[in-house]
Parts: structure tokens; C-alpha cells; sequence
């Protein structure tokens, strides 16, 4: 179970919380997601900042999983990253644009990273939380991670674990319960 660097997590944060644009801001955590991927045992980075044949939809990050049984094993082949360095949540109409990106790409699984969370609550299941439960009544799953989870991983096996947690809280709840891990 690599470690991971709390400096380096922190600069990454750092790097897009002073950036003076959006792009500077997304690229920063962009780096910071592929930081802390890289490091879980078979997961390589594959493309990045790639739109599709028509140029109408970009795909932020996109990591090949070899299924390392020290890794994400139960997650399939191709993972694609959504990254939202927001000062505030993400709304419901980009959950449901990132799901219509799974869809197209004929993808059961995607990660939505958004600093400041999303919309809604997942007691309510309203705004958001509601793109994330309709995408799993369409067969998506959509695992959300937010910049408090981000800072609280210390080894790549509290991001594996995480990831479980969430997955399991997507089957009983029909939406995600943001927890912090150890």
C-alpha cells in the first residue's frame, strides 16, 4: 500500500486555489488526481484533456486499471476522471452532463472529483444527489470525491477503501454518503 505525500497533496491544492484562471485551476487538480491514481497498484494514466471525434465533449482524465488485487480489482479496465476545482458544488446539470459522457462511451463507471462536493443532499435525494441516484437507475455507477476526502488519504489503500464504501453506499441508499477515511 504506497503512502502518500501530504506536501505534495497540499501543493497540488495550493497550485489551483491561487491560479488566476479556470484552466490553471482544473490543471492543477488534474495533476493532483494523477498523483494519487498513479499510485495505486495498476492504475496508468492514458490520456488527458482528450475531446471525442465530433469535439463536443472533453474527457478531463482517463487511467488504464490492470485490476492489481492491491488496487481497484472490482472496477473495470477503463476509469474516466471528471475534475471540477469549483469554489463551489457542482450542480446538477454537469452530474448529469458527465453521466451522458459515461453514456456515450458505453461506461458503467465514472469519477466525478469536485472539491466542494454537489448539490443537494443524499438524505433528500434532490438537485444533484438526484443525477447521481437517476444514473444508477440507468446501471452508472458515479463515485464523487471531494478535496476533505482528497486530504484525508495517507496510503493508497484508504482511497481503495473509500472507493468500496462508496460503491456500497450507491447499492443500499441509491446515492452517495461523503465519509472521511483514515
Amino acid at each position: 500500500m504506497p503512502r502518500l505525500s501530504g506536501q505534495i497533496i497540499q501543493r497540488h491544492f495550493h497550485r489551483g486555489d491561487t491560479a488566476t484562471t479556470m484552466t490553471e485551476k482544473g490543471r492543477a487538480l488534474e495533476d493532483l488526481i494523477c498523483y494519487i491514481f498513479e499510485k495505486v497498484p495498476g492504475i496508468t494514466v492514458t490520456r488527458r484533456n482528450e475531446t471525442n471525434f465530433f469535439q463536443t465533449e472533453e474527457v478531463d482524465v482517463a487511467f488504464w486499471n490492470e485490476k492489481d488485487p492491491q488496487g481497484f480489482y472490482f472496477l473495470p479496465h477503463i476509469l474516466i476522471v471528471e475534475c471540477k476545482n469549483w469554489s463551489d458544488p457542482i450542480g446538477s446539470v454537469e452530474v448529469s452532463y458527465f453521466s451522458q459522457k459515461l453514456q456515450n462511451r458505453g461506461l458503467d463507471h465514472g469519477i466525478l472529483v469536485a472539491v466542494n462536493g454537489i448539490t443537494g443532499s443524499s438524505g433528500d435525494i434532490d438537485r444533484a444527489h438526484y443525477e447521481i441516484a437517476m444514473a444508477l437507475s440507468r446501471g452508472q455507477r458515479i463515485i464523487v470525491l471531494t478535496r476533505e476526502e482528497v486530504e484525508s488519504l495517507q496510503h493508497t489503500n484508504s482511497l481503495v477503501k473509500l472507493f468500496k464504501e462508496k460503491l456500497c453506499a450507491l447499492a443500499v441508499s441509491g446515492t452517495f454518503i461523503a465519509r472521511t477515511t483514515s
